[in-house]
């Protein structure tokens, strides 16, 4: 048999019992007492944070038969059928599925009627949003000068959707996210009121599940009373999210402070085969660096965490110099920003971590850092001061400046023949990688094949310098080499744009170059078996282009278009 959810069980019936949101309901509450009821009202705000519930207790209010000082009282005909759902005058809408101007002029034409049972018919317009530009025009004078028996709510989540005609017709409300003490009081209510045991740790994790809103964390509660323990724990909250415990969260950020990537690689694989998802993970990690920076900086008192967990956090925050602190929730913030669904769905956290555990010498890509073996550099080639200029005839000198007489000299000169001021070893050894010439003896021909060859040397050469770097390069291979170019191809276009990004194409380079004695440059592609993706993403690209045309803009808000193909 189905059973009612709880956030509808316990939806507030008066405004005293909307939490969280004292700023709308003393105002509401203030307007009723003294008759002041206006025609339209705007609820905004996040989801969950009490917009509907507000405006059906506004519509008890205004209707009840027995009001209490502004407060209905749930004990009349009128309060127990808009209660039960039964009253024909406290019409809901719902915009996102019903956004056309014909469902406005299908409004405007019955709000003309007068009320069967209550004093006024109330509309709640849901998602409000949602609607097109011509239903908003359709709206517009209704909303403006509705009959006297009419009054409209819009709610929404979305107000700087609505355009400024309809906002300036309403009196506005913002909705805030509710706080944490309101988020647990509530739910210690509900728990007492349905029999239910709950631990302080659990009831805490689920309010923070929540971020918010209160709809979440009933739900999320709900959930739990189905599970079946007679007590709630948190592990069993751990168990219902897919999330981490606590020690294994510490336990990554330790192998941070103490730059053990390999240990951190580790917990974290042991955590996603344990059946936590990547995203969850990277979130909790990120709360968790994030309560640690607030210690660093003397924000005890905005934690809610146990003794123990606050002894272990302070004790990291101690230990956690502060640059480091923000580079590493700056790459578990970009990690989160980066992951996907797919084979490597983890990587960009694995990224982020084994960035993270790098030095701050280590971490700049110009120079190795302190205590790590750095790459062999190559030994300086000597050079020889500049011969002095050779006495020159007045031909050869209009020679030189690129004069018409030019045309007189013998090829062989146009040429650039070694002469007494010929170039140095080292500019010699540059103009043979851009010509395609033979390289000096010594220095190895510079091929795909010796390339792949040397592939292992490389990444080898490249792991002290940075080990994000090399990672990255364990997805790709060499594609082409051409003159002083290598092309790197890579399986996947995550991999490709963090190989492009500015530092870490440095370091590639530099290490190449050392590794084939020529400097080198790096161009990174995709393979042609990933030409599905590549496909997806000009289409992409292509689509985002044509929606920022502003005619194909336009007929996609007013009238609601799609795009369908782009030839």
């Amino acid at each position: 048999m189905a059973t009612q959810a709880l956030y509808r069980r316990w939806r507030s019936r008066t405004f005293a019992e909307i939490l969280g949101q004292d700023h709308i309901t003393d105002t509401l509450l203030n307007a009723l007492r003294a008759g002041r009821i206006a025609h339209a009202y705007l609820f905004s705000g996040p989801r969950g944070t009490g917009k509907t519930t507000t405006a059906r207790v506004l519509a008890k209010a205004v209707n009840c038969l027995d009001p209490q000082d502004g407060e209905p009282c749930n004990q009349c005909a009128i309060c127990r059928s808009l209660n039960e759902g039964r009253a024909l005058d406290l019409i809901e809408i719902d915009a996102a599925s019903n956004r056309g101007i014909d469902e406005i002029r299908d409004l405007r034409e019955k709000i003309a009627f007068s009320p069967s049972e209550c004093r006024y018919k109330v509309y709640v317009v849901d998602e409000v949003h949602m609607l097109t530009n011509e239903a908003f025009n359709a709206l517009l004078k209704t909303l403006e000068e509705p009959p006297p028996h009419a009054i409209f709510v819009l709610a929404t989540t979305a107000p700087h959707k609505i355009p400024m005609t309809v906002l300036s017709r309403c009196q506005r409300f913002d909705f805030r996210r509710v706080t944490l003490p309101h988020l647990k009081h509530k739910l210690q209510l509900i728990c007492a009121q349905e029999g239910v045991q709950i631990q302080p740790p659990a009831l805490d994790a689920i309010a923070r599940y929540a971020a918010g809103s209160f709809r979440d964390a009933e739900s999320l509660l709900d959930q739990l009373i189905s599970y079946g323990a007679e007590e709630i724990k948190l592990d069993d909250v751990r168990r219902v999210l897919g999330s981490a415990p606590e020690e294994v969260i510490s336990a990554i950020v330790d192998s941070v402070i103490k730059g053990d990537s390999g240990a951190g690689l580790s917990l974290i694989n042991e955590a996603l085969d344990s059946g936590v998802e990547p995203r969850q993970l990277t979130h909790e990690i990120l709360e968790h660096l994030r309560a640690v920076l607030l210690l660093k900086n003397g924000g005890a008192d905005l934690l809610s965490v146990t003794p123990e967990v606050l002894q272990e956090m302070t004790a990291q925050a101690e230990r956690f110099p502060l640059p480091r602190l923000l580079r590493t929730v700056r790459l578990f913030n970009e990690a989160s920003n980066n992951l996907k669904t797919g084979l490597h769905s983890q990587l960009p956290l694995e990224l982020a971590l084994v960035e993270a555990t790098l030095t701050d010498g280590q971490a700049t890509l110009s120079e190795p850092g302190p205590g790590t073996d750095a790459a062999p550099q190559p030994e300086p080639v000597p050079q020889s001061p500049p011969a002095a200029p050779p006495v020159v005839s007045g031909e050869d000198a209009q020679a030189r400046e690129g004069g018409t007489g030019s045309a007189d000299v013998a090829p062989s000169s146009q040429a650039g023949a070694p002469q007494a001021g010929a170039p140095r070893p080292a500019e010699a050894s540059a103009g043979a990688a851009d010509t395609g010439a033979s390289p000096p003896a010594g220095i190895p021909e510079l091929t795909r094949s010796w390339l792949q060859e040397n592939w292992g040397a490389f990444l080898q050469a490249i792991r002290p310098r940075n080990r994000a770097v090399e990672a990255l390069l364990k997805s790709c291979e060499p594609m082409a080499v051409q003159g002083d170019r290598v092309t790197l191809g890579f399986y996947h276009s995550f991999h490709r744009e963090k190989t492009s990004e500015d530092r870490n194409r440095q370091v590639i380079e530099e290490t190449l170059s050392e590794l084939a004695g020529r400097p080198l440059r790096v161009k990174c592609a995709l393979l042609e078996g990933d030409r599905e993706q590549k496909e997806q993403e000009s289409e992409a690209r292509r689509r985002e282009e044509l929606l920022d045309n502003p005619v194909v803009r336009e007929a996609v808000e007013r009238y609601g278009a799609k795009v369908i193909d782009i030839q």
